[in-house]
């Protein structure tokens, strides 16, 4: 009996069936895991994608307020729904609405940003500048755009807030 047990173990028939399956296994596993890393790619693109565009759409808000002086009459002194941080800044005016830009031809926002201008009352003169600090009136402002993204492609949206500290130089005696 004992001899008839060796045989069998012994007898190779079926193992290129095993080795066959633990391959299958093996490169099934390798797939699942390579088209799983391949669906994270292409998701981790397209959020990058969004939050550029956000940023940019942010930044070309700033650029359209700065393009206009109108844009900074912030005649508004109610402090309501004005961030902590501007308030900590001094806080002397608002606008946040009421603003005039032109976007170059063929140009325009899916979903434009939210802008806002603050007036501070920092009386300091600014360093560097090179002209005399007594023939300007020196007033700082704090432009605040929110862009979102602009293409419609996911269910969420990516969002960029630039906050952009400026002086505006006006000269004395005009």
């Amino acid at each position: 009996m004992n001899t008839k047990a060796n045989l069998v173990l012994r007898s190779e028939s079926g193992a290129a069936l095993v080795v066959a399956l633990l391959m299958i296994v093996i490169l099934s596993l390798i797939g699942i895991a390579s088209s799983s890393n391949s669906t994270f790619e292409i998701r981790l693109s397209g959020n990058k994608r969004g939050a550029t565009d956000a940023f940019f759409t942010a930044d070309a808000g700033v650029k359209a307020i700065m393009g206009d002086v109108n844009n900074f009459a912030c005649t508004d002194t109610n402090t309501a729904g004005v961030p902590t941080e501007i308030i900590s800044e001094g806080f002397g005016g608002k606008q946040t609405s009421g603003f005039t830009f032109s976007l170059p031809a063929g140009f325009s926002f899916a979903d434009q940003p939210t802008m806002n201008v603050y007036r501070t009352t920092q009386t300091k003169v600014p360093r560097g500048l090179g002209i005399s600090a007594i023939a300007f009136q020196y007033n700082y402002y704090i432009i605040d755009s929110i862009g979102r993204d602009q293409m419609d492609l996911g269910t969420i949206k990516s969002n960029c807030e630039i906050r952009e500290k400026i002086v505006r130089l006006i000269p004395t005696g005009n």
